[in-house]
């Protein structure tokens, strides 16, 4: 048996390297939870509540034969999008169109038929997938660096992800998410849209139209019939695509039936100091300490619902 020996230079010159790397990776653990504690202690002088009413004009209401799903529109980052979406609700071209493309761990797909007359007179729309910043912008830091991006963080409640190198902002495929699918052409969105439903597909950032979440009732979305089978299994038929009852804009829906909801401010001071908490995991329970990492997909803003 032969045994690999290693000088004295490359045992110190390892050495040196090991303990350099450990040191540049609690000065950005560092650097971070200073950078949270700014943010917390900014968002503390704004005196933000603690939760966010969100305004009825900016939810759909989507009613599947299982159970009722509330959407949140993003307007702000998506305005396009959400004005088409928004449109095409109110003239009813979503009801009774199924979900017809149910990956498990990916996502759930709906619209009309593909390529039929309904589905031909929608318009294109160009895609709307990033956004630009500068020295002013802001929003609640949670990670930095992450995998896909040199910051991400929350504004309004969206999970975000920002490269100041670029001075560029965009939304992340969180589960839950809401965006249009499209075709090889990136301008080429128009009705047929997605929900996530597993694990965050970051690697479609910046490439599609992200313009809205579920905030209530995912657990409608997750209980969706999946429409891929496994190798060997029979087909799905597609009459057993679960379809859309209806989808409403929650404005347009009778006072009665209005889904009143609240969730968490992502921009108040009590929310920033959740996530060092979260990020510093100090409970008695962590008795080996994880890295102080923080996955903004991982990272809950609660929904809770109220009295209209």
């Amino acid at each position: 048996m032969k045994f690999r020996t290693l000088s004295l230079k490359t045992i110190v010159l390892t050495s040196v390297f090991s303990l350099s790397y450990g040191g540049l990776v609690n000065a950005e653990q560092n650097v971070q939870a200073q950078m949270m504690a700014k943010i917390a202690a900014d968002n503390a002088k704004q005196k933000k509540d603690e939760w966010r009413t969100v305004a009825l004009e900016n939810m759909v209401l989507l009613t599947l034969p299982h159970g009722e799903v509330v959407i949140e529109l993003a307007p702000q980052f998506s305005p396009k999008h959400v004005q088409q979406f928004s449109r095409l609700i109110q003239s009813g071209h979503y009801d009774g169109n199924k979900f017809y493309r149910v990956i498990d761990g990916f996502v759930a797909q709906a619209g009309p038929e593909y390529n039929s007359r309904v589905d031909r007179q929608v318009p294109l729309l160009a895609l709307e997938g990033e956004w630009a910043t500068d020295k002013d912008w802001s929003f609640t830091l949670v990670q930095s660096p992450d995998l896909f991006a040199e910051q991400t963080g929350f504004k309004d409640g969206f999970a975000i992800a920002h490269n100041v190198s670029e001075q560029k902002a965009w939304l992340a495929h969180c589960p839950g998410v809401v965006a249009m699918a499209r075709g090889n052409d990136a301008d080429s969105g128009s009705s047929h849209f997605y929900i996530t439903i597993g694990q965050a597909p970051r690697y479609l950032d910046r490439i599609m139209s992200i313009f809205g979440r579920v905030i209530y009732g995912m657990q409608h979305v997750q209980a969706l019939t999946r429409t891929a089978a496994i190798e060997g299994d029979k087909a799905v038929d597609s009459q057993q695509h679960t379809p859309i009852v209806s989808m409403k804009m929650m404005s347009d829906v009778a006072p009665e039936k209005q889904i009143h909801l609240q969730v968490k401010n992502t921009d108040s001071a009590l929310f920033a100091t959740k996530l060092a908490e979260r990020l510093a995991r100090k409970s008695a329970f962590f008795f080996k300490q994880p890295p102080q990492v923080l996955d903004v997909c991982q990272t809950p803003v609660l929904t809770r619902r109220i009295d209209g």
